[in-house]
């Protein structure tokens, strides 16, 4: 005869072994550096005279395609190319990132730079006005405005 296992007494023993394995798996949390990005970001436009230094916080809206825009404006297209090239700069030194995507280098009378959840736009004056970003995305919350 072969004896009958009550299934009671085993279930408590594989649970208890569960939880154990369970509690010994370490979690996989990713790196969210949006804070210092933002920072070094704005400090970086700073350091280059950028001007009307705004910074949208898009992640209570729908359709926003990235946390964060931070907008700038330069005098010339010379400025607007050094304020790019500073940002990229830092960025790399102090966080170790490039940027996703860049777009409007051959131009340089507006350039975007994509984090993917920080997306900066560096302006000619004239074509800030002409697109107003600001405006387009008024429902976002302002997180910094920087002296002008």
């Amino acid at each position: 005869m072969n004896p009958v296992k009550d299934k009671d007494e085993t279930t408590p023993v594989k649970a208890a072994t569960l939880k154990k394995t369970k509690a010994r798996q370490p979690k996989r949390q990713l790196k969210d550096n949006t804070e210092k990005l933002l920072t070094v970001i704005v400090d970086s436009i700073e350091d280059k005279k950028g001007e009307r230094i705004v910074v949208l916080n898009l992640k209570e809206l729908n359709n926003a395609m990235a946390d964060y825009f931070i907008i700038c404006q330069a005098s010339n297209k010379t400025q607007v190319e050094a304020i790019v090239r500073n940002i990229e700069e830092k960025v790399e030194k102090k966080l170790k990132e490039t940027a996703a995507h860049i777009e409007g280098k051959q131009n340089a009378e507006w350039i975007l730079l994509d984090y993917f959840n920080v997306i900066v736009h560096v302006f000619l004056a004239d074509k800030r006005d002409f697109y107003a970003l600001e405006k387009l995305w008024a429902d976002a919350s302002l997180v910094k405005f920087a002296a002008q």
